[in-house]
């Protein structure tokens, strides 16, 4: 029930528009009860089978005065006109009434659309925005399948959910109830016994309908794993192909998508028995309906055969809101278990959160600090990535981290834009915790060229000026000759208006490498991070990237990452990391001559 009410609270806000939708389902239901009502009193009058009414019945609201008057209107035009004409009058009003039955049909509809959309956008909308505002660290702990399954299909049953939860809440109330007001009016005794019916048969398709709830957050997730192997495998084709692991891959594929197989089988089921068991159980009811009024009118002389046959005309009409009713119910609770799976992302606590009273930060002016850092993941187990570090890193120098991989030289440079927040100790940026700081200040300080160039499948200008607003051709083409980019862009079919297909696919790595550079020299940050930027080119490549990131680093801040030692000798510091911690560290003459840590790994790479 609470996860109907925050679905419902998206509503709200189209509360205009909604009620709108309730006064057009409201005068479809009238015209619907009028065109039924007017056609027993009428062919009863035209064949005779009951006096004309002449005298003009008293006012007074009962359904036997509505009965009434339409029987006088109807004797006087039979009258007055003769059978034929009249016929043709009642046979026109029957299909204007119906006109307009669906033109408001059309409407209720028409105005229930923007509802539908615009609160399924808002909940994609916020569902987005939270994806991007949660830390990294959530999605060490989530399939990516997953969440894309939960941003698309998963949104797709709530909006499911929220057209069966309109209709059934505004639509089929108001024709059960207007329907069954008529009935009241007929006969009291007969209604309370249909009423009695429709709520055991209610129970009964609530009972059915109760499990599929679980079975559709067990589909769902189970979806969200199709989802994620399929991801791997257009991202991982190369080494799919080079392993020979079609076998194993569509082996995995299949178990899974068997399994999804059975849930969706034994869901559809479920929800496909809600037709037939409905319709059976209405039959019931109308049998049940049928003797009882039947008794009244054989027996007890209750109630009299042509009322008793106007209530069952009436009572017909009941059945397919009923029906409908059902199916919606079960469609809420199909919907009802996405949006579980929707608010668990939405409520996802964000770590890496901004403080209230935040200060502004517009340029770097003396040192980044390190002191006594300590950070855990705290994903599988406590352990310690980085222990106890302390450094400093002054403005306009070159600090250089190195060491075997696992040691925590990414992770270090993680903590500085607040991918990730330490576990204890403090980070400074000119004295401050950088906790303090306004986030997108913070962020706005760095610049990073990563091994990985992560690229989109958009334009090269709008790779280049990715983040930057307002970027102009003219700032694009001259960050893309300080990247050595700008000739290799001109040999491009549309130059800066090519698009380079998923991830850059389109470009060679060092071209790809060189966009990421050129992004980072329009940003013009004042503090650079490269995390080993060269390591997976050729030579060719790597000397195009190492000219264009010399250009980069000139007059920033940098902290460089890398596995080529050779790139890094000329830093003003190397920091060499193991296990989490600080090894040793200094220049690199100094290190050498240690013939410690770093001498080894040297001699490694040259040998």
């Amino acid at each position: 029930m609470k996860n109907l009410l925050r679905i419902l609270s998206y509503i709200r806000k189209y509360s205009g528009i909604a009620s709108l939708n309730v006064l057009f389902n409201v005068l479809t239901v009238v015209f619907s009860l009028f065109s039924v009502i007017m056609i027993v009193p009428f062919l009863q009058l035209l064949f005779g089978k009951i006096p004309f009414v002449v005298n003009k019945p008293e006012f007074h609201l009962s359904a036997q005065y509505i009965l009434n008057y339409l029987k006088y209107a109807l004797s006087i035009e039979i009258s007055s006109n003769g059978q034929l004409v009249a016929l043709v009058k009642f046979c026109l009003g029957i299909a204007l009434l119906f006109f307009f039955k669906n033109l408001f049909r059309f409407l209720a509809l028409y105005f229930l659309a923007p509802i539908r959309s615009g609160a399924v956008r808002d909940i994609r909308d916020e569902l987005y925005a939270k994806i991007l505002s949660l830390p990294l660290s959530y999605y060490s702990k989530e399939r990516k399948g997953d969440i894309i399954s939960r941003l698309t299909d998963d949104v797709k049953e709530v909006e499911i959910s929220i057209i069966s939860f309109i209709e059934v809440t505004v639509r089929e109330p108001l024709n059960i109830i207007i329907y069954l007001a008529a009935l009241l009016m007929l006969s009291p005794q007969l209604t309370a016994f249909v009423f009695i019916m429709l709520l055991i048969t209610g129970f009964i398709i609530g009972r059915v309908g109760k499990s599929l709830k679980g079975q559709s957050i067990e589909a769902q997730s189970v979806s969200g794993r199709l989802v994620s192997i399929a991801d791997e495998t257009l991202g991982g084709l190369r080494i799919i192909h080079a392993f020979n692991a079609e076998k194993f891959m569509r082996e995995q594929f299949s178990k899974i998508n068997s399994e999804f197989f059975s849930l969706s089988r034994k869901i559809n089921t479920r929800r496909e028995l809600s037709s037939p068991l409905t319709e059976f159980l209405a039959m019931c009811v109308v049998c049940s309906v049928l003797y009882f009024g039947g008794v009244l009118v054989l027996e007890n002389k209750n109630l009299a055969a042509e009322t008793f046959i106007g209530f069952m005309v009436l009572f017909a009409q009941l059945i397919p809101p009923a029906k409908n009713f059902s199916s919606a119910w079960y469609n809420i609770r199909k919907g009802l278990a996405s949006a579980q799976r929707i608010f668990e992302v939405l409520d996802a606590e964000v770590k890496i959160a901004e403080k209230a009273n935040a200060i502004e930060i517009k340029e770097f002016k003396r040192e980044i600090e390190f002191k006594n850092a300590c950070f855990s993941y705290h994903n599988f187990d406590d352990k310690k990535i980085l222990e106890g570090i302390n450094l400093k890193v002054e403005k306009g120098k070159m600090v250089a981290l190195v060491g075997q991989s696992g040691a925590g030289k990414t992770t270090m440079v993680d903590l500085l834009p607040r991918f990730y927040d330490i576990s204890d100790g403090k980070i400074l940026i000119d004295g401050q915790d950088i906790r303090d700081y306004k986030l997108n200040d913070l962020r706005g300080l760095f610049g990073m060229v990563s091994q990985e160039s992560i690229l989109f499948n958009d334009s090269v200008h709008n790779n280049i000026a990715f983040g930057i607003e307002n970027a102009t051709r003219e700032q694009v083409t001259e960050a893309a000759k300080i990247a050595n980019a700008h000739d290799f862009i001109m040999k491009l079919e549309n130059a800066y208006d090519s698009t380079i297909g998923d991830r850059g696919g389109k470009l060679s790595g060092g071209e790809r490498q060189r966009l990421t550079i050129a992004r980072a020299v329009l940003k013009n940050p004042p503090i650079l991070i490269l995390d080993e930027a060269t390591s997976s080119l050729d030579s060719n490549s790597e000397k195009l990237v190492q000219d264009a990131l010399t250009k980069l680093m000139k007059g920033r801040t940098t902290i460089v990452i890398a596995h080529r030692l050779s790139t890094i000798q000329y830093a003003d510091e190397i920091i060499v990391m193991q296990d989490g911690k600080i090894s040793e560290r200094g220049n690199h003459i100094g290190l050498m001559a240690k013939n410690g840590i770093y001498n080894k790994l040297v001699e490694l790479q040259a040998f």
